[in-house]
Order: structure tokens, then C-alpha cells, then sequence
């Protein structure tokens, strides 16, 4: 065959073998990304007994497509509402083991007389775990369902964001190839600035564009759509100077807060399935055998740093988020492995060729070593505490239950006027950062085709109103959206130093607002600072007594709170904080195999002997909310569950069985399509299908009725058997040979 280019080839051979590989380490109980990177090796150039790839440009193309959805997919399950329920313990936890990693990777490189960027892509690649590996490892281990692995998950979703972080500041080391304190803290503010204004803007815009259009759309016009917005958030981002994965990770959070979230998921993870494996597989490629046997004591050391110090500072960092000894042990030996953020940052860095090409071999080879050993070490958690707690002294379990019991209540006291001060400064940067990007909109596109088209000191004037009004509504949110007098009532009536704390603020917030202001005038119109000050402080005064902005402003909010929350609310309704450390929803669907169907609710017992309660039960298009107690489970039921998390534990596995094989074949199928022919002296002759006890007889079933050239298709009851009809029957063989015996008599 002409013309077939040789990315065909390649992609044959690439799928072909990942599939084998994946098949046999399936059947080995591993990691399926080891058959990929398995699979990358054995098609590599560094192994001569295989076919290998033609084209490596262009399966490197594919790699980068398997890296967006990656990161699309960890989007797609990362959220900022999981973040701050996950609060202090995890980011405490996560920064920890950071620390401790970055350092101890940083001093192994050094160790080896590496280079410096080694050393730093090093202690970056070492101090992310892979969620993958471990959500596998919980399958496997049958560890899904214990209380810790909620600690586990949620220091990974904070880890998630860390990695993301980690890229974005080593994307700015690359770039100058040396550190600069100064240009890495405006890359921060950058990064900061941006993640602002997209999720803003996303969580505002794209979930009302996805209401306006839903009931047009179909899964696959829903799949198109997804992956479009995840793309152009990639061009953004590189246009911001941020790295694609980047760009993917932030539509993936965006889409993870709407209403199609899981079902975008469902979509999409197909699609990552295919690029994911060619990226593992071309991560399998640049595996070189005489790198690693050259290298084979820093692959040796740097495993077992992963395997020991990460995992202990994995546990130091739960302790001292206030987590028990056993749980911070069981918790902390998951965080033995590296995975795949690890291949992306040294990706990352094999791009700005600002790291040695045996730095990645390296690491692809220890996250292999790490990842076979991971349900291992998960296993000695349970032994380890055993052996450990009867040395620990009294008065050091004492303390550390103390410890553990006041980070506990502290996780729960509100701290009124602290929040209150922070709450101030978070809504300053917030509505800063919107000002800032729509004056960037409004200087660089309204105001040069309002001046082009209205000459002179008019054009100056209407750009600069054109603005003021586009930002408006978050000029008066900066300057008045909190009374003085009412705010002082509200927090502290007594306490003077809060009382001017609080004014302070609100006259900071006004001076920041009126600034923004007078940096409009004076971009538009060349008039001194003082005369712009004059024209802000009345165009404040004006702001400040129009209710027509209030309004527009805090529809604006409900709309963006509204967007935010919605798909939180489809759970029945929203746990107040002060009851989520003991009650959470959790919506299960229910399992074919489960033993709950064709129950009542009554008879499964979920209140009385669970502590659980069945709050809604969704049924295709039928939502019924407080079921009554005798409603019927049925397959596929989504039911919403709320009591604590053990007790949810105990009751999900009633519900959603999993499932071990993707295909049931049938070995005890004995029914079979049959047919006879009627005579004269037929028994059936002139009998109603009714009358014939058909499927009482013989236990068969009538599906149609050939009468000449015609056919009765899953006759009626009534129907009369006429002589010569040829009835075809569903039936096994011998109720089938009974019938056709009485029938030749």
C-alpha cells in the first residue's frame, strides 16, 4: 500500500506492544505505566532485538497530546473546594515532605558531583508521589475503604498543585539557567495573577456557556467542546509564558467544578488512555541500558532515598499535621514511589537542555524499582507501628495525643477578627487582579479603536469612561462593599485596636481603589496626578451613592457563587462546616452484582444498623429525594448517602461492587433459537398462544410466527395457531427436541 506514512507503522507497533505489555503486567498484579514503559524500551533505539519506531518526532508530538490529557484528566479530579476541605493537615504534610525530599535529592546529586540544574530537577522530580500508582496500590491492597486513605488523597491533591507550582518555577530556572531571586518572585506573582483571573473568569463564563447550550448538546458535541476549551487554555498559557501542561491542568479544574464534570471524565478518559500510553511509551524509549549500568549505584542510592527518607518524612509530615502515630504510619508508607510528574519534570528539563541525558533514564528506572516495591512497604505500615508502639515512652504518646487532640480543635475555632483581616486582603487581591485584566483588555483593545475613531480629547475622554465603566462594578466592590459602622457592630464592640485595625483597612481599601482610578485618567488623558486624584475622588463619591453598580456588582457575584456551587449542590443539599469533621454525602451507584437490588429500603437496614441515611435515590430523569422506606433499589441507582466516614465505608461495598473482568462470558448459556413446523394433526393446531401453555410446558417462548411469505413478530396471546405455520421458539435443546417429538406424532 502507497502513500501509508510511517507514523502509521509507528503507532501499529507502538499500541500493539503497549497492549501485550499491559496484558502481562495485568496478569503480574503491577502498575499498568510499567508495561508502557516497558513496551517504550523493547521499540527504543537501545534495544536492537525489536522493530523500532521510524519517526521519534512525531511520537514525540503525540507524547506532548499525552501529557495535556494527563494533566486534563488530574484537573478533571483536582478541586479547590477538595483543597481547602483538605486545609492545614495536607499542605502541612505535603510542605513537609517537600522540604525534606527537594533537600535530601539536592545533597544525592550533589554527592555524585552532578551539575547544579541536576541537582534541582532531582530534589523536584523526588518530592512528588504518583497518585495513579497509589489510588492502584489501595485497589489491590483492598485499602480503599480505611479511614487514612482520606489523608492519603488529600495530600495528593495538594501535591498535584505543588507539582504544578514546581513546573512553573523551574520553566523560570530554565529559562536564565541560573537563579535569580527577584525574576522567580515576579514569576510567582505571574503565576499567582494568572490562576486568578482563569479560574475567575472560567468559573463565571464557561459554565454559563455549557446551561445556555445543554440542551443541545450530545456526548459527542460534549467531548469536542471539552477538549477545545482544554487546547485554547493551552495556547493561553504558553501565550502567558507557562507550559501546556499548565494550561490543561487549569480548564481541567474549571470544567471539575461544573455540572458535566463526570461525565467530561467519562468522555475524555478514552482519548487519555490512548495519548497516555504513547507518552509512558515514549518515556520507555529514551531508556538507555548502558546509561543505567554506568549509573547503576546512582539508581541504587537514589531508590532507596525515595524508598526510606520519603517515606518517612511522608510520616513526619502527617505527625506534625496532627494525625496518631498509626494513622501517619500507614498514611506516610504510600508516599514511597515517584511517578509520572516526575517523567514530565524531567521532560520539562530535557526541553530547556538544562539537564544531561542520563538524568532521565535514571529517574524512569527508579520510579520503576519504587513503584514494584509500593504495596510492599504499604504492607510493613501495620508491622512497623506493631513493633514500634510498645518502645514509644509514655509521656511521648501522652504528648503526641495532646498534640494531635489540640490541632484538632484548632482545625475548628474561628478566629473572628483573623478571618475577618485575612478575608479583607484575599478580596483586595481578588478584585485587584480582575481590575488589572480588564484594564489590560480595555487599554490594549477598546481604547486604541475608540481613539482611532473619535479624534482629539473627546476619544481620550469616551476611552477612559468606556473603562471606567467595564471595571466599575469592582472599583465600588474594592472601595464600599463593607459598611465601617455595621462591620465594627458585627466583630468587636469594645476592642479599640480592632476598631481601628478595621478602619484602616477600609481606608486602604478606598486609597487602593481611588488609585486605580487616577492610573486610568492618566492613561487615556495627560493631565497631572493631583487633577486625576480630584477626578477619581468624585468619580468615587458618585460610585459610592450609585445603587445601580451595587446591583450589577452583586449579581455578578451570585452568578460566579451560583456557577461555583452548583454542581455541589446537585448532592440534596450542603453540610455546614462545623458538622463535616463527623458527617459527609457520598453518592454511590448501585452495582447490578449488588445484593441491595430488587430490596426495599426498609429491609437493607442502612439507619439502623449503619448510622447511614439515604437522602436521594436518582433514577434516569427521576430524582426522589427522602425516599420512602419501601422504594426499590434498582441497578444503576445513584444514591446519596450521608453519615460518617466509617460507617459510609461499611455501607458503600453493599452498593458498588467492583467489578474484576471487563467481559462475562456466559458458560452455562444452553438457550437456543429453534423452530417447527405445524401439521394438521398438530396438538397446537387451532389453539390461541394463550391456550398452548407454551412457556408453562415446555418453559420456551414464541418470538415469531412465519405464515407463508409473512411474519408475525412476538405474536400476541390471542394469536391461532393455522396449520403449516413455521413457529420459531427460544428454548433450551431439550425442551426444543420435546417439542418437535409431539409435533411429528
Amino acid at each position: 500500500m502507497e502513500g501509508v506514512p510511517a507514523l502509521f507503522f509507528d503507532l501499529a507497533l507502538i499500541l500493539i506492544t503497549a497492549g501485550i505489555t499491559t496484558v502481562i503486567f495485568k496478569w503480574l498484579k503491577q502498575p499498568l505505566v510499567l508495561g508502557y514503559i516497558v513496551a517504550g524500551f523493547l521499540i527504543g533505539p537501545y534495544f536492537t532485538y525489536f522493530p523500532v519506531v521510524n519517526d521519534p518526532n512525531s511520537v514525540h508530538t503525540w507524547s506532548e497530546i499525552g501529557m495535556v490529557f494527563l494533566l486534563f484528566a488530574i484537573g478533571l479530579e483536582f478541586s479547590f473546594k477538595k483543597l481547602k476541605k483538605v486545609g492545614g493537615p495536607g499542605a502541612i504534610m505535603v510542605l513537609t515532605e517537600l522540604v525534606i525530599m527537594f533537600s535530601s535529592g539536592f545533597l544525592v546529586g550533589k554527592l555524585f558531583g552532578w551539575q547544579k540544574m541536576n541537582c534541582i530537577f532531582l530534589g523536584c522530580m523526588l518530592s512528588i508521589s504518583s497518585t495513579s500508582i497509589i489510588v492502584k496500590a489501595f485497589d489491590d491492597l483492598k485499602l480503599k475503604r480505611e479511614k487514612f486513605t482520606a489523608d492519603v488523597i488529600g495530600a495528593l491533591v495538594v501535591e498535584d498543585l505543588v507539582a504544578v507550582i514546581l513546573m512553573v518555577i523551574l520553566s523560570t530556572l530554565s529559562v536564565g539557567n541560573a537563579f535569580d531571586g527577584i525574576e522567580l518572585l515576579l514569576s510567582m506573582v505571574k503565576l499567582v495573577f494568572f490562576l486568578i483571573i482563569w479560574f475567575i473568569f472560567g468559573i463565571y463564563l464557561i459554565p454559563s456557556f455549557l446551561r445556555l447550550i445543554r440542551k443541545f448538546m450530545t456526548e459527542e458535541t460534549l467531548v469536542i467542546i471539552a477538549v477545545g476549551l482544554c487546547f485554547a487554555m493551552v495556547m493561553l498559557a504558553n501565550y502567558a509564558g507557562f507550559s501546556s501542561a499548565l494550561g490543561a491542568f487549569v480548564m481541567g479544574s474549571i470544567l471539575a467544578e461544573t455540572l458535566e464534570a463526570d461525565i467530561i471524565h467519562k468522555l475524555v478518559k478514552p482519548i487519555q488512555n490512548l495519548f497516555g500510553a504513547i507518552f509512558f511509551v515514549s518515556v520507555g524509549m529514551l531508556v538507555n541500558p548502558q546509561i543505567l549500568i554506568q549509573y547503576t549505584w546512582p539508581v541504587v542510592i537514589i531508590s532507596l532515598t525515595v524508598m526510606i527518607i520519603k517515606t518517612l518524612s511522608a510520616t513526619f509530615g502527617m505527625l506534625i499535621s496532627g494525625r496518631d502515630i498509626q494513622t501517619a504510619l500507614k498514611s506516610g508508607f504510600c508516599f514511597c514511589q515517584i511517578g509520572e510528574f516526575s517523567f514530565i519534570i524531567a521532560s520539562l528539563g530535557l526541553s530547556f537542555k538544562v539537564i544531561d541525558d542520563y538524568l532521565y533514564p535514571i529517574i524512569v528506572t527508579v520510579s520503576i524499582v519504587t513503584t514494584f516495591f509500593t504495596p510492599y512497604i504499604m504492607r510493613l505500615a501495620k508491622p512497623v507501628y506493631t513493633w514500634i508502639n510498645p518502645k514509644i515512652p509514655t509521656k511521648w504518646k501522652d504528648a503526641m495525643t495532646s498534640y494531635s487532640e489540640g490541632f484538632k480543635v484548632n482545625e475548628n475555632k474561628t478566629l473572628t477578627f483573623r478571618t475577618f483581616v485575612m478575608n479583607q486582603f484575599k478580596d483586595m487581591v481578588i478584585y485587584g487582579c480582575i481590575i488589572a485584566a480588564l484594564t489590560i483588555i480595555a487599554f490594549s483593545a477598546i481604547g486604541p479603536f475608540v481613539v482611532k475613531n473619535i479624534n482629539g480629547l473627546w476619544g481620550d475622554i469616551t476611552a477612559t469612561l468606556i473603562t471606567l465603566a467595564i471595571v466599575s462594578p469592582f472599583i465600588w466592590a474594592m472601595a464600599f462593599k463593607y459598611n465601617i459602622s455595621l462591620t465594627n457592630k458585627r466583630l468587636i464592640s469594645k476592642n479599640i485596636f480592632e476598631k481601628h485595625v478595621i478602619t484602616l483597612i477600609f481606608v486602604l481599601r478606598y486609597l487602593v481603589a481611588t488609585l486605580l482610578i487616577v492610573m486610568i485618567i492618566r492613561h487615556y488623558v495627560k493631565i497631572g496626578f493631583f487633577l486625576a486624584l480630584g477626578c477619581a475622588v468624585v468619580g468615587s463619591i458618585i460610585l459610592a451613592f450609585s445603587n445601580g453598580f451595587m446591583r450589577f456588582y452583586t449579581l455578578l457575584e451570585h452568578r460566579f457563587l451560583d456557577n461555583l456551587n452548583k454542581r455541589q449542590r446537585q448532592a440534596s443539599f450542603i453540610i455546614p462546616e462545623v458538622l463535616q469533621q463527623n458527617f459527609h454525602l457520598e453518592r454511590v451507584v448501585v452495582s447490578p452484582m449488588s445484593q441491595v437490588v430488587g430490596k426495599k429500603l426498609k429491609e437493607t437496614e442502612f439507619r439502623h444498623k449503619y448510622k447511614v441515611s439515604v437522602v436521594c435515590i436518582e433514577r434516569g430523569k427521576d430524582t426522589y429525594d427522602l425516599p420512602d422506606k419501601d422504594i426499590v433499589f434498582y441497578p444503576y441507582d445513584k444514591v446519596t448517602l450521608v453519615g460518617c466516614d466509617d460507617n459510609i465505608n461499611m455501607v458503600k461495598p453493599l452498593l458498588d461492587i467492583e467489578d474484576t473482568e471487563l467481559i462475562h462470558e456466559r458458560h452455562d448459556h444452553k438457550m437456543n433459537l429453534h423452530k417447527v413446523q405445524l401439521s394438521k394433526r398438530s396438538p397446537l393446531h387451532q389453539i390461541s398462544l394463550l391456550d398452548s401453555l407454551f412457556k408453562d410446558k415446555y418453559e420456551a417462548m414464541v418470538i415469531a410466527i412465519q405464515r407463508g411469505n409473512d411474519f408475525i413478530l412476538s405474536p400476541e396471546a390471542s394469536t391461532i395457531f393455522h396449520e403449516n405455520d413455521i413457529v420459531w421458539f427460544v428454548s433450551n435443546d431439550e425442551s426444543a427436541k420435546m417439542i418437535k417429538q409431539k409435533e411429528e406424532i
